[in-house]
């Protein structure tokens, strides 16, 4: 039995964080007919071009996106905690202004120095069209991001969530608009309309929590907080703006520069990868292959279960920091090991399902890119090790940055991109390796971060884990799922593989034969095989009780969910009496 048992009365993190995944799935669909189209259409040499301005952008979004958002909904949720709402809306208010001053420098950084950055990239220097589309973005996303942080240090996660779907759809429809108009331009001039995705979303985005802030200002609740804000003024004096300012760089510094580390990491991919490809010996329009193989197949399809451990992450803070400073210990403990356990829960099968599917996932998503999905298989495999510590460090690191120990993960994941450094320059330079070499790297640091901040969050929370209920029946659930996935695309590909064969034969060129025996063999028993994988795991997770029953009560709709459940198996148990 667990030491910490559900909360009555008490809102966790889960509600929260089932809002926001729910729009990340939704983000995900979205996101599978752009990424997926994209790569099928430019190719992995467009698909090269397009993810090398990545590394870059993405390094500047977290440094004008990461530390202060979750620094405003850290003292945010502060100021609600001690009855003081009108400092909690100061907060909000001093970190926009400065989000918006931070976005417009770093627009003018990636704009202009397009040119500069993109001539120092091995063979990829015509990524600087694709750069300078995506630069426009970065004047829009850190404003969204201090709209996300104010409502999501109020514990209300359906404006973030709202944007996301806003955002994505609209990045969606721009990029592969613009990708189809520009490619007989060029690949280059194809990725970079790709990229201005990004920009179009960032204004949808932003245009969409402006309605929501914009309503929120105007409703009832709104007047009240503010009447009660003023009579808090009166009674405490306005706070100075340095004092403000003061507070959120000493949480933001330290959050911000953590997480940079993670671009860091795909920045050692970009300028080390080619390099050490060429030094190996493989030719330039190998080497451009290889790299879109790594970063534009293989890697992106690891990153889609962070946005249900993000959507953990987010929600987890806001709760931390309330128990935290209200010295609720047992409430405290019961959200740091659950916090944990789910993302466990997700991390597991996406780590089991993707080394068990490396081949047959890449070749379903790239049909018409056959070669370069096989090439980009083995790297999946390694990366899909690596899931399952990504997905704890989300959760680790919120834990920790809720109680103010924002440094230590910092430190723990430098310590991991360095590992990641040695590793990736020593193996991607030996032809063996070669794109492997990256994937071990990163690998290697996603495990050393995991369980060094494992060790701290023990250290500083006092937490005791519960090995059976946290690691060991989602272990044992992701297992059974595994060998049922195997069994089930085993079973169809080989009893349909025939005729697909048949049917691919009678057809007049190769390509087209080896589009409809992918389609129809490997397609069939891949989608198969993840769909019986997901129905057998969530039976697993109820069988072995890594999810409790109670813990359906903390979800939207959950006593819904908690009578259904109660009702299925109360006919279960009726049945096997019978």
């Amino acid at each position: 039995m667990s030491n910490y048992h559900t909360p009555i009365g008490k809102r966790t993190f889960m509600y929260g964080a089932a809002i926001l995944s729910a729009a990340g799935i939704i983000i995900k669909i979205i996101g599978a007919f752009f990424r997926i189209p994209l790569g099928n259409l430019i190719g992995d040499e467009g698909m090269g071009y397009y993810n090398a301005v990545y590394p870059i952008y993405t390094l500047l979004v977290v440094i004008a996106t990461t530390g202060i958002p979750i620094a405003i909904s850290r003292l945010v949720a502060e100021h609600l905690t001690d009855g003081d709402p009108g400092g909690a809306n100061r907060v909000f208010k001093i970190a926009l202004v400065f989000m918006a001053v931070i976005g417009a420098c770093f627009f003018c950084v990636l704009f202009f120095g397009a040119g500069a950055i993109t001539s120092k990239m091995t063979d990829l220097s015509s990524a600087v069209y694709a750069m300078r589309a995506i630069a426009p973005a970065l004047v829009f996303v850190p404003i969204m991001a201090a709209l996300r942080g104010y409502f999501q240090g109020m514990q209300n996660m359906k404006p973030t969530a709202l944007s996301q779907v806003a955002e994505q759809a609209f990045r969606v429809i721009a990029g592969l608009a613009l990708a189809f108009l520009l490619i007989k331009m060029g690949k280059e001039y194809a990725a970079a309309g790709g990229t201005f995705g990004a920009t179009a979303g960032a204004v949808a985005g932003l245009f969409t929590l402006g309605i929501l802030y914009s309503r929120f200002r105007r409703a009832a609740s709104y007047r009240e907080r503010r009447e009660e804000a003023k009579r808090a003024r009166e009674a405490k004096g306005r706070e100075p703006t340095g004092a403000v300012i003061k507070k959120i760089a000493w949480i933001a510094i330290p959050i911000t520069v953590g997480a940079a580390i993670m671009p860091i990491m795909y920045n050692i991919d970009m300028w080390v990868v080619p390099a050490r490809l060429s030094q190996a010996g493989f030719n330039a329009v190998e080497v451009r292959s290889m790299y879109g193989q790594l970063t534009g197949f293989a890697e992106p399809i690891t990153n889609l279960p962070k946005v249900l451990t993000q959507a953990i992450a987010v929600s987890m803070v806001p709760t931390i920091v309330r128990a935290y400073k209200e010295k609720d210990k047992e409430f405290l403990n019961y959200n740091v090991a659950l916090g944990l356990r789910l993302a466990l829960i997700i991390g597991l099968p996406c780590t089991v399902g993707l080394m068990i599917l490396s081949g047959p996932v890449m070749r379903l998503l790239y049909p018409l890119q056959l070669e370069g999905a096989d090439g980009a298989a083995p790297a999946l495999f390694i990366f899909a090790i690596g899931i399952v510590f990504l997905s704890s460090i989300d959760a680790l690191t919120s834990v920790l940055q809720g109680i103010g120990k924002q440094m230590i993960p910092f430190v723990n994941i430098a310590i991991g991109a360095c590992c990641k450094l040695a590793i990736t320059y020593a193996l991607t330079g030996l032809p063996f390796f070669n794109i492997k070499g990256a994937a071990i790297g990163t690998v290697a640091a996603y495990a050393v971060a995991t369980a060094l901040n494992y060790r701290a969050v023990v250290v500083y929370t006092g937490t005791r884990f519960e090995p059976g209920l946290t690691f060991v029946r989602p272990l044992i659930s992701a297992l059974v799922m595994g060998g049922a996935s195997a069994a089930v695309y085993c079973a169809i590909h080989s009893a349909i593989g025939s005729s697909s064969a048949a049917m691919a034969a009678a057809l007049e060129t190769q390509l087209h034969r080896e589009l409809t025996a992918a389609m129809l063999g490997n397609g069939i028993a891949t989608i198969a095989a993840i769909f019986i994988g997901i129905l057998v795991y969530v039976a697993m997770l109820f069988v072995s009780r890594s999810i409790k029953p109670d813990e359906l009560r903390l979800l939207p709709k959950g006593e819904s969910l908690y009578r259904l459940y109660r009702k299925l198996t109360r006919r279960r148990n009726v049945s096997a009496k019978r």
